[in-house]
Formats: C-alpha cells, structure tokens, sequence
C-alpha cells in the first residue's frame, strides 16, 4: 500500500509568527485550541497528545522538525511510519499570519478515502478553533475538556437529537445567542462564531470564558458525539474537573 496522499488546509490568523509559534509548537498552546499536548520543545523532542482519560487514549510522537517560528513537524517517530503532521507559519502585513497544514500517510482505498475526508473535516473544525482562540485568548492557556460519546447514527438523526436534547437549534447562524442549561445544572453560554453541517462553534462565558464546540462526527455506522470547551482563567481547571464528568455521563445516558 502507497501513503503518498496528504490533505493541506490553510488559514490567516492574527498575530506575529512567534505568537502564533507558541500555539501551534507547545503543549499549552496546543492544549488551547486542539487536544491536550505535552512537546518537548527541540529538535527529535517527545510529543504527546492525549484524546481521553486512560493510557490507551495518549498517542506518542516526537518532534520531527523544529524551525522555530516557521515550521514544526510532527510525526509517531524515527522508522516508525504513519502519518505526519507539517505545520508552516508565514507572515502576512498587517499583523497576521498564515497557518499551513500538510497532513501526510494516507493511503488509498475506500477505508482511506473514509479517514481523508473525516480528518478534512476535523481539521478545519479545529484550525478554526485555533482562529478563535488566537483572536479572543492570545498568549493565554485554555483548560480543555472532551467529553465525547458513540450514538446510533444515521448522523441526521444524532444531531437532531443532540441539538434538541440541548435545546438549541440544529442550524444556527453566526452571531445567534445559544444559553445551554441541562436538567443536572450543566451550563453553557455563549453565541456562534462558526457553523456548518452536524457541527456549531462557539465564543462562550459560561461556565468561564473560552471556546467551544459541538459536534458529530461519523464513525462508520456509529457517531462519536462531542461536547469540547476551552475554558481560560483561574478557575477553569476546577470547572472543568467538576463539568467533565458530567458531561459524559450526559452524553452516556442518551447514547441509546
């Protein structure tokens, strides 16, 4: 099998090259707009980025390339093959940058084609977030929480039901309010500053200022259904130690 095919995203975000550097290059700044990361900050340096609690959710990397504030590479390691995460930052006038991804590894086939287009739709989810979080949190660390559940698809039908479950609309625009509060008093508030189909993202200031979004995402037959925020200031780590569970245990229970 070939892995010869790779997606490249792009996107233009505010700041310098070295602020931008700082999100996309260290853990914390990963952390804010992305999963949870821990990079040692040099060349052949370890990379870690965990998805969920528990060992079997932490994928190992390593530092690939580090060109510090232009380009870092992120890959599974010396010999060890898969995919290859190249991240390229240029500066434009007027106090932005450039933000290139180039995704590599993938392969061909119908499983392939599945990954492909499922990752080019995460991605841009997330480089959007990293938008977000560069306009409204520069320099500032997130607290993020990954609540993520598996419903019955078809996808139609799991986005309907989350988006009414919650209370909200299932095609808001941007701009809308969205005031989210759960029967166990799980709150979460804010307006939309992307949407697209069975995903909304959001500006928030409740439970704390951040980010966050929902979303759900196709799993072959199965949705993984996702209720992420990003949440910034000095109480966020308790907020999210107190919410996180909660959340799941939300998703849990309307999993059938």
């Amino acid at each position: 099998m070939s892995e010869d095919r790779s997606l490249e995203l792009e996107i233009e975000v505010p700041g310098t090259p070295e602020e931008v550097w700082r999100a996309i290059a260290t853990g914390p700044g990963i952390t804010s707009w992305y999963v949870p990361h821990a990079v040692e900050e040099k060349q052949d340096g370890a990379a870690t980025a965990r998805f969920g609690p528990g060992p079997e959710m932490e994928v190992p990397g390593r530092v690939a390339a580090w060109e510090p504030p232009n380009r870092i590479v992120f890959d599974g390691g010396e010999d060890v093959g898969g995919m290859a995460f190249e991240w390229l930052v240029e500066a434009r006038d007027g106090g932005t940058c450039i933000v290139r991804l180039v995704n590599s590894g993938f392969g061909h086939g119908d499983d392939w084609d599945a990954q492909y287009d499922a990752m080019t739709g995460g991605w841009i989810m997330f480089m959007r977030n990293l938008k977000a979080h560069l306009e409204h949190f520069m320099g500032q660390s997130a607290t993020a929480s990954l609540p993520t559940g598996t419903w019955p698809g078809p996808r139609d039908a799991a986005w309907q039901k989350l988006t009414g479950e919650l209370g909200i609309s299932a095609t808001p625009e941007v701009g809308d309010r969205v005031d989210i509060e759960t029967s166990e008093g799980l709150v979460l508030a804010g307006s939309v500053i992307d949407t697209a189909q069975w995903r909304i993202s959001l500006l928030v200031e409740k439970p704390a200022p951040g980010t966050a979004i929902l979303a759900a995402e196709s799993m072959g037959d199965s949705m993984s259904i996702s209720i992420w925020s990003y949440l910034y200031g000095p109480d966020s780590g308790a907020i999210v130690e107190r919410d996180e569970p909660q959340w799941q245990s939300w998703l849990d229970a309307r999993a059938d």
